[in-house]
């Protein structure tokens, strides 16, 4: 017998549906399982997921019914939802990791396009995880795919700044995929791998090496254009695991313009040098705070930390790394930007035009205008 007129038009339609969380064609996935048509138009398409207790499951379903429904001759569609079983997921493993079956972490393989840059910061309290979230969604809006690794073992507040509250991954037997977040970033943190969001985490280094490398190798990333980790404030022991196992990522130091900030940040990027990554350059936080004077009208700044931070961590960095390190940009304190981060909205998504989420705009753009190099890396030369 000959298939449907409408099949081919339906296959075609499905090959546009992505899954919510991996972001690839569900037909590429395996995960569309049958499709059926009857003469008067009814179609009924029955999708594979993951796992029984994937969270998109709706999504899914809105996704394909909208895809299907307005093709011509197609008169209703309605959406079967079945799991795949344990060969179609190993299968489904071994294509995404590109038929590799070991775990390796894929940006510190050779030829990998991904920008990894971890946002450091000497001391804490300086917004360093704030800087990273609406730098991640100011990169997003340019175009870029983005991805957030909330490298922060013990004060993990990237998913609450990005509104996810207690959203928790899916986990497809030893692969993670990441959690979808505003602007399409890809999140994951270990504050969302924890039983109940009141546990503490007491880790020590051998057993934090280990969970930095599930979080960069078990999680299915894709393929992102930026990796942004936010790291825990300090030189401690998961600023050393990164440089270990990605030396080509790179550093962002945020610090406050007070002197008791600057002065640990440089220690911040001193060790980025130690471990043979590029610092990037600085941004300066909290800069200063512009409010309308009630007697003559005009609008003051007021530098409640101090002035001049940044600049001094810059001229530091550039003087002891031997190569130039920018103060990339100065962030004015903005209330609007406190709320955001309370709220779970971004100040770069909601209030765009305020004088801080300018400066993060402005940073993303040098950001993706300074080119990956081997500026500032040691070259394994040998003799």
């Amino acid at each position: 017998m000959s298939e449907h007129p409408l099949l081919p038009h339906i296959r075609a339609a499905l090959h546009q549906v992505e899954d919510p969380e991996i972001r690839r064609p569900i037909t590429e996935l395996g995960m569309v399982d049958d499709i059926a048509v009857t003469d008067d138009g009814d179609v009924a398409v029955r999708v594979l997921l993951t796992v029984s207790g994937c969270p998109m499951r709706a999504e899914l379903t809105n996704r394909v019914t909208s895809a299907v429904e307005p093709l011509e001759g197609v008169r209703s569609v309605s959406v079967e939802l079945g799991v795949m079983n344990d060969e179609q997921r190993d299968a489904m493993r071994t294509m995404l990791r590109g038929g590799q079956i070991e775990r390796k972490i894929p940006f510190a393989e050779p030829g990998n396009l991904t920008r990894v840059i971890a946002v450091a910061s000497g001391k804490g309290g300086v917004g360093k995880s704030s800087v990273t979230v609406n730098l991640a969604l100011a990169l997003a809006k340019q175009g870029r795919s983005v991805g957030i690794l909330d490298a922060d073992i013990y004060g993990h507040s990237i998913p609450d700044l990005l509104g996810l509250g207690d959203a928790r991954p899916t986990v497809v037997d030893d692969m993670i995929l990441p959690v979808p977040a505003i602007g399409g970033l890809k999140v994951i943190s270990v504050g969302m791998l924890k039983p109940s969001r009141d546990q503490v985490v007491a880790w020590r280094g051998p057993i934090l090496d280990r969970a930095l490398t599930q979080l960069l190798a078990d999680v299915y990333w894709g393929d992102l254009d930026y990796l942004l980790l936010d790291l825990p404030p300090g030189t401690g022991d998961v600023a050393m695991s990164l440089g270990q196992k990605i030396p080509t990522s790179e550093v962002l130091v945020v610090t406050t313009p007070q002197s008791a900030a600057s002065e640990v940040a440089e220690r911040a990027g001193t060790m980025a040098h130690i471990l043979e990554q590029r610092v990037l350059g600085v941004v300066e936080n909290m800069s200063w705070l512009e409010t309308l004077c009630p007697h003559c009208g005009q609008t003051h700044r007021i530098e409640l930390f101090g002035a001049g931070g940044g600049t001094l961590v810059a001229e530091a960095l550039t003087e002891r790394l031997v190569y130039d390190v920018p103060l990339l940009t100065q962030v004015p304190f903005d209330e609007a930007l406190l709320a955001g981060g309370d709220r779970g909205t971004p100040i770069v998504e909601t209030h765009p035009e305020h004088p801080a989420a300018a400066a993060i705009i402005e940073l993303a753009a040098k950001v993706a205008d300074s080119k990956r190099g081997l500026l500032g890396q040691r070259l394994p030369l040998h003799t």
